[in-house]
């Protein structure tokens, strides 16, 4: 058997052997490559001028290298090892070539380290694409068999990262291949970091958009969460309102204040003097009930406009549970202003939290008014039946008088 029928042979055996078992994801590593490596094999070895045995032993081993992808992704090397020592036994190949096929199937394990002008040849041949001008179709070939057959993803910028990786720590073994293919591979490199540098521009400017449409968004959100204007008017006005009947009720109890402020400086200053004489007894109860009616007028109004502060300090958990309303000072008058201002954001960051507070401050100043207005009531009725009994008392004085 000649050496070119056995490899014309060899060759027929790999083609259908990769068209019968090889799976339909190996778009890559098939028979179209297996076929480039060869030729690149030969290329290499007859410009490195290896003897005619030591080529055969190329490329038998060129053939073999890659036939262990028809049992899987994985440590295929040694399944084309296996493949190629049953094949070559089978036919009648000499032992001490065979071991020389198995190691040069070896060198093309990665990472490549090649130990002899063999090695050297075939690791270079199988790296042949990365200086061809076809280089970014290759590639694309390879991540598509990587993430079909081994379930890996990669993203764009991934994939060109490992390219550059690789690319750069990737040097051509023989004088040949570095002379014919280095400048190419060269611009290849170039090629792969001006689109990664693009890539990573172009995320960036879309992470940017993306950041700032998610601000945009959560702005929009936090106003759609705000207080309407209509609630906030109903609000402002109602309070105001109420705010406007409380002045209403202080400035009557003002008022009375003075006015029974006055009637007691009179009765002091014109009434009591006289009841040092013994004529002038019959004014002493007329005086009495006019006294008292102002002093209980003014207690009455005192109290009502009394203010009343509560304890002034709440708890954080207070807040969470949103059992306190922050509106009114007396609630935080004693707090520290890290925790009133912590306190206050948890209010504006929560529409529900906010309106129960105004809805509190609503109803608990509607109780103050309430007690003020009833307050003012008794007040007022004090006043006017004191001074119609005073006025009676001393109608009624007189008259006992002018008769006795």
């Amino acid at each position: 058997m000649t050496e070119d029928k056995f490899l014309i042979a060899l060759k027929g055996y790999v083609f259908f052997l990769f068209k019968n078992k090889l799976s339909q994801d190996a778009v890559y590593h098939n028979f179209n490559h297996t076929l480039q490596v060869v030729e690149a094999s030969q290329e290499i070895a007859v410009a490195e001028k290896v003897s005619d045995t030591d080529l055969e032993i190329l490329l038998i081993a060129a053939w073999f290298h890659d036939t262990g992808y028809v049992k899987g992704y994985e440590k295929h090397e040694e399944e084309s090892k296996k493949i190629a020592k049953e094949y070559l036994a089978e036919h009648g190949y000499a032992d001490d070539k065979t071991l020389r096929v198995l190691d040069v199937i070896d060198a093309t394990v990665m990472p490549q380290k090649p130990k002899n002008t063999l090695d050297k040849i075939i690791c270079d041949a199988d790296l042949f694409h990365l200086g061809m001008d076809n280089y970014s179709k290759k590639a694309s070939l390879i991540r598509s068999e990587i993430e079909q057959l081994c379930g890996q993803s990669f993203t764009d910028i991934e994939w060109m990262q490992e390219n550059n990786t690789f690319l750069t720590s990737h040097s051509y073994f023989t004088n040949y291949a570095f002379e014919k293919l280095n400048e190419q591979k060269t611009l290849n490199v170039l090629k792969v970091q001006r689109d990664l540098k693009k890539a990573v521009e172009k995320k960036n400017e879309q992470d940017l958009k993306i950041k700032t449409k998610s601000e945009e968004l959560k702005l929009k959100k936090n106003k759609e969460e705000r207080p309407n204007r209509g609630i906030e008017t109903m609000f402002r006005v109602t309070l105001r309102n109420h705010i406007k009947l409380s002045d209403i009720a202080d400035s009557k109890a003002n008022i009375l204040l003075s006015v029974s402020a006055i009637m007691m400086s009179i009765a002091l200053s014109t009434l009591f003097p006289k009841l040092e004489k013994p004529g002038n007894a019959y004014l002493i109860y007329p005086t009495l009930i006019f006294i008292l009616t102002s002093v209980i007028t003014m207690v009455i109004s005192i109290l009502s406009t009394r203010p009343k502060v509560t304890s002034g300090v709440f708890t954080k958990a207070d807040v969470v549970k949103k059992k306190v309303n922050l509106l009114f000072f007396g609630n935080f008058h004693k707090m520290k202003l890290d925790d009133f201002e912590s306190g206050m954001d948890a209010i504006m960051n929560d529409r529900d939290y906010l309106y129960k507070s105004l809805m509190k401050d609503l109803y608990f100043l509607g109780v103050v008014l309430n007690k003020k207005y009833k307050l003012l009531r008794v007040a007022y009725t004090v006043f006017m039946i004191g001074i119609i009994i005073t006025v009676f008392s001393f109608i009624l004085s007189f008259v006992i008088m002018r008769r006795g």
